[in-house]
């Protein structure tokens, strides 16, 4: 999605494989050649993204000063964004008509909408030859609106639940939970050894939401949700009994205490945190929680006990078990951007540059021949299951688009709450579709 705000990594490693790619650009085309009918003119770009601090903020200085040293005629202005405000500045800014010049791309519903407001360049003859191979089509769809490409993914961000092994063990559990059923069980003996057995940053709402999309991905067929999708259709039952099936586990208590006011990323004291520094158990979260949990660790590395498993299977679900919810994080160019644009997003995804992102972020690169510096064990498992996954859904409020995705977080966190019911949350997202 969506989420990444920040990576682990040795600084020094991240900045070496970002000035390696200096040499190793992998078929950007130069914009000394392409900008401004072939002339060294100075461009100037603005970038936006969203690693405030740590190894992945210092990845995009390392990589941008690399463009730079490559292409002497641009300068790119970087400003560093907190996740939780990139959607509202961005949509404010692309509405202005100004700034940023490169910015985060959501895809699916999202993305939409920017394509809508003409505000994004249309990138689909623009990708190099051998960039478009080593991502692959698929991993493009998300960024494809009417068939036209708009953005440049960067990584693959499938979602689970990531725990602490010895957490697990000192609980007496044996064997990660396949079944809410074996779930439950497993939050039995937690809250018995006295530990919090999952970790929500309800305050950011949508962590919170996470839990629906998932109990949707369990309980609706894989044609409803592409119908959905599609048509912004909500009227199938699975909907309904996917928030049931939410407020009915959300009733056992399962959440850390005071998770409606905890953050989900920011401090040693969000649910990200709390992973990092043994307070609670597990968290369902996408694959950049590593990397954010790794930063928040004392000190400030991987966490050398984190595991991951899918989403339980959910009794009398409709959907495949083995199905994931995820998105990919990406960038996009300014409608009439220059060209140097386009040249700074075949750049990042070349190989050199997306084993530097995947180190620094500590995630799964979109770029395929990049995949073999993922070495952590979470990771490979999340990997593992995902070339398994019968078909992979994006994150709902992304596919949805802002509106639809707002009225959809803010029900599930109502529900939470005790202020609203499952019923409600189909109702408000039935009404924001019907809105446009």
């Amino acid at each position: 999605m969506k989420k990444t705000v920040k990576g682990t990594a040795l600084v020094a490693l991240s900045a070496s494989v970002a000035l390696l790619a200096a040499g190793c650009s992998g078929g950007a085309t130069s914009s000394t050649t392409a900008s401004e009918g072939g002339s060294a003119a100075p461009v100037t770009m603005s970038f936006w993204h969203n690693s405030t601090t740590g190894d992945g903020k210092q990845y995009w200085e390392d990589t941008v000063a690399a463009f730079e040293k490559e292409h002497p005629n641009v300068t790119i202005n970087i400003q560093a964004i907190q996740n939780e405000d990139m959607d509202g500045k961005l949509q404010t800014a692309l509405a202005s008509g100004g700034d940023p010049t490169i910015f985060m791309a959501r895809g699916g519903g999202k993305l939409a909408d920017v394509v809508a407001a003409d505000q994004v360049m249309d990138i689909t003859d623009q990708i190099s030859p051998e960039v478009k191979t080593a991502l692959g089509d698929g991993i493009f769809s998300a960024f494809t609106v009417d068939g036209k490409i708009y953005g440049m993914p960067t990584s693959v961000l499938p979602g689970g639940m990531y725990y602490s092994k010895d957490l697990f063990a000192k609980a007496g559990i044996t064997a990660t939970p396949t079944t809410f059923e074996e779930l439950n069980a497993a939050v039995t003996k937690l809250k018995a050894a006295g530990i919090a057995p999952i970790a929500l940053g309800g305050k950011d709402a949508w962590p919170a939401a996470h839990w629906y999309y998932f109990m949707a991905l369990r309980d609706c067929s894989r044609d409803t949700m592409d119908k959905a999708a599609a048509t912004k259709d909500f009227s199938d039952p699975c909907w309904l009994k996917a928030g049931e099936d939410l407020q009915a586990f959300t009733a056992t208590d399962p959440f850390n205490k005071g998770y409606l006011t905890t953050s989900a990323q920011q401090g040693a004291g969000s649910s990200a945190g709390m992973i990092a520094n043994h307070k609670a158990a597990m968290e369902l979260m996408g694959a950049w929680d590593p990397g954010v949990i790794a930063d928040l660790t004392p000190d400030k590395k991987a966490l050398p006990d984190l595991g991951w498993f899918p989403f339980p299977a959910v009794t009398g679900g409709a959907g495949d078990p083995s199905a994931m919810m995820g998105g990919s994080d990406g960038f996009a160019c300014r409608k009439d951007a220059p060209s140097a644009c386009m040249d700074f997003l075949n750049f990042i995804a070349n190989k050199a540059n997306q084993e530097g992102y995947a180190t620094a972020f500590k995630t799964l690169p979109a770029n395929k021949d990049a995949k073999g510096v993922v070495t952590d064990p979470a990771l490979q498992d999340v990997l593992a299951a995902y070339d398994k996954a019968a078909y992979v859904e994006l994150w709902l409020d992304t596919q949805y688009g802002q509106n639809v995705g707002n009225a959809l977080n803010g029900g599930v966190v109502n529900m939470f709450a005790g202020k609203g019911t499952p019923a409600d949350i189909v109702a408000a997202v039935k009404s924001a579709a019907a809105k446009g």
